[in-house]
């Protein structure tokens, strides 16, 4: 008798557990949909006409050249693998790939600047932003929520920085018409959020100033500097150069 009553309070308890489960709110992301990367997704930088360091900068994950050949990946101090395919630095803890090396390398980065290029144009191409012009372009100590955000100008981070707040589902776009500049000691605060999830589509050049922190993939049309002791989580993937001077970028 005992284990028949057990055996219905363990029913009902499941039941009530079941209608709670079911009555939850589903967790969905409230901005537009990630940016595809496809397999420019797998490199921490990646740049078509040159990678240069002022030593030492520290970069986690590979990094790569192309259609430049690695003569454009200055301060380094490369060593060439056996197989010729990569090269190492004691600067990156990752691989060092440039189109000049060996095979499978020129066709494997062809594919990744393609695709970083897919990005980029389809970042541009999003519809219906959130928020036009938002401040004007002069950010500084404002909490943003997830959304497609443009801008016809400019846009400069200031001292005090912004947060991007909500969950680790949420995206973030920013589309930026002219230059992306933080001012030294800047810091892009991820609060809930991805780095993964944050896209900077920046048609002119990026500056990142000294000392301060980017979170975010940056797609950027043309260069991105990270002055003296600036700091990245996220990904660099330039349509030119990418210039970093004693920095740390994490992928």
């Amino acid at each position: 008798m005992l284990s028949t009553v057990n055996k219905v309070v363990g029913l009902g308890l499941w039941a009530i557990l079941r209608s709670i489960v079911s009555a939850a709110p589903a967790v969905t992301n409230l901005g537009p949909a990630a940016l595809n990367l496809g397999t420019a997704g797998g490199f921490t930088i990646l740049a078509q006409t040159g990678i240069s360091t002022v030593p030492s900068s520290a970069i986690t994950g590979n990094i790569g050249v192309s259609p430049a050949a690695a003569t454009f990946l200055t301060g380094f101090q490369l060593t060439l693998s056996s197989t010729g395919v990569f090269s190492t630095s004691l600067q990156v803890v990752g691989e060092v790939f440039a189109s000049s090396y060996s095979a499978p390398t020129p066709v494997t980065l062809a594919t990744a600047v393609a695709n970083m290029q897919t990005a980029y144009t389809n970042g541009v191409g999003l519809l219906n932003p959130a928020f036009t012009n938002l401040a004007s372009g002069l950010l500084g100590g404002l909490v943003l929520t997830p959304g497609l955000y443009k801008w016809t100008t400019a846009v400069s981070i200031a001292s005090a920085g912004i947060t991007l707040t909500g969950t680790p589902l949420d995206v973030f776009v920013f589309q930026i018409a002219g230059t992306l500049t933080l001012a030294a000691g800047a810091r892009v605060t991820l609060v809930g959020v991805l780095a993964s999830n944050v896209f900077w589509v920046v048609a002119s050049g990026v500056t990142a100033g000294s000392g301060s922190h980017i979170e975010g993939v940056i797609l950027g049309k043309t260069a991105v500097t990270l002055q003296t002791g600036a700091t990245m989580n996220g990904r660099i993937l330039a349509q030119t150069f990418v210039a970093l001077q004693q920095a740390t970028v994490v992928g």
